[in-house]
């Protein structure tokens, strides 16, 4: 027969050979947990709302085709690539303006001529079409297919600053 210790013994209730129920936390301590998930679960729900209304926001996008024809016609063409990326090759005769610092800068665009967004492939230019319409900007589209689209329809496409 094994001898148990004074503490094992101490800590087992008399005849049953349990221990004896641990004390439930605090109710202060219970409602600042509950507190903090509630917290946590109406940030993600209000993050979903503002999601869901920004993707409600409809993108007016253009075929490259379309957007030749407006360039051709006197549009104004925002480039909203990096410029290491417009160094590698532009649309002649655009502006660039990257996309990080559309927001701080959409009074460069003007607001009485069509607008056509372009980047590298089109996502981009999605997202800057999205900052002017929040901007109050009318006559703004996205062309689908970027730069990348466009050079390779032969399009007018230069190299260098």
């Amino acid at each position: 027969m094994t001898k148990k210790s004074a503490s094992h013994k101490a800590s087992v209730s008399k005849g049953t050979g349990k221990r004896p129920p641990q004390s439930a936390p605090s109710p202060l301590l219970t409602w600042l947990m509950l507190g903090a998930v509630a917290v946590l679960f109406l940030y993600t729900v209000y993050r979903q709302i503002v999601f869901a209304n920004r993707q409600g926001v409809s993108i007016p996008e253009i075929s490259v085709e379309q957007a030749y024809a407006k360039y051709q016609q006197g549009a104004f063409v925002l480039d909203v690539r990096q410029p290491e990326e417009w160094e590698q090759g532009h649309i002649p005769n655009t502006i660039l303006i990257p996309l990080d610092q559309l927001p701080r800068r959409v009074n460069e665009v003007p607001r009485d001529r069509e607008i056509v967004v372009v980047c590298r492939s089109g996502n981009r230019s999605r997202e800057g079409t999205r900052v002017l319409l929040e901007n109050g900007f009318t006559q703004v589209s996205s062309m689908a297919g970027g730069v990348l689209e466009w050079s390779a329809k032969g399009y007018p496409f230069v190299q260098g600053p």
